[in-house]
């Protein structure tokens, strides 16, 4: 069945929809979404780092990703302010990772397909590894759910809980990193965080707790994901942004219907 590349296309997308998920509705509930964006611009670095030093595309992009998460979470704990830091961050270290890139000799590189994602191409190894970190954080934010939950609602509750919020942070920050780098073949560095937030947003106007808004981001994420590669393959359009494509239309639905709902009570 793996031979057939449609097949392990969407399987890919599924594994990062599963993953980024329920780290989407974290994000919102953060209101973290330049976060992201500047961890996954971060990965280009580690594609970079990976081709210099020989090593897993994979392996590269979670250390990047992870380093300079842990960078801004750091710095922002100082005197700079979120805002101003997260957008020096995040253009610079994507500028830098593909002026990098292009400057190797001897190494053929498809930036567009670090950019956007090559999701058709994804081989039986990727998908291991896709679906290996995928489960891992699950495992991860499952495991952490309450305490996660509790820090982002209420740092001050956690606390007094006896629940430390920066080590859910750090937690957080690890599980975004390792989605980063399994979601890099999929969609690209610029459209992960669209992997992230879209289905957390569109699920929002039908939750009524933490639990079943993430359990729709999922849905509506799987759904994307395969609807998405349906479209592509019939209309021969790009699978990543046609996925993104997708989301925004779910998202775009989700809040017509909300604001309908709204008129009607009215």
């Amino acid at each position: 069945m793996l031979d057939d590349f449609l097949i392990r296309a969407a399987l890919a997308g599924v594994g990062v929809a599963i993953a980024a998920a329920p780290l989407g509705c974290f994000v919102v509930w953060r209101r973290m979404a330049y976060f992201g964006e500047a961890t996954a611009h971060a990965a280009i670095l580690g594609v970079a780092l990976s081709l210099a030093l020989s090593m897993s595309i994979f392996a590269g992009t979670l250390f990047a990703a992870l380093v300079m998460a842990l960078l801004i979470t750091g710095l922002t704990q100082r005197s700079y302010a979120m805002d101003t830091l997260l957008g020096v961050v995040a253009h610079s270290s994507l500028a830098v990772g593909l002026v990098a890139v292009s400057l190797m000799e001897g190494v053929r590189v498809d930036l567009m397909g670090y950019l956007f994602g090559d999701i058709l191409a994804v081989s039986r190894g990727d998908l291991a590894v896709i679906w290996l970190g995928a489960a891992a954080v699950c495992a991860l934010v499952l495991w952490r759910w309450s305490a996660l939950l509790t820090a982002t609602l209420n740092p001050d509750l956690a606390t007094a809980s006896g629940i430390d919020p920066r080590r859910e942070q750090l937690i957080f920050t690890l599980a975004l990193a390792v989605t980063v780098a399994v979601a890099i073949k999929v969609v690209g560095v610029l459209l992960i965080v669209a992997l992230l937030i879209i289905p957390a947003a569109a699920a929002r106007p039908f939750s009524r707790t933490p639990e079943v808004m993430a359990a729709i981001a999922m849905l509506i994420g799987i759904s994307a994901a395969l609807g998405g590669l349906r479209l592509s393959y019939l209309y021969d359009t790009p699978t990543g942004p046609t996925i993104v494509c997708m989301l925004a239309g779910a998202f775009l639905v989700a809040n017509l219907r909300a604001l309908f709902q709204t008129a009607n009570r009215a």
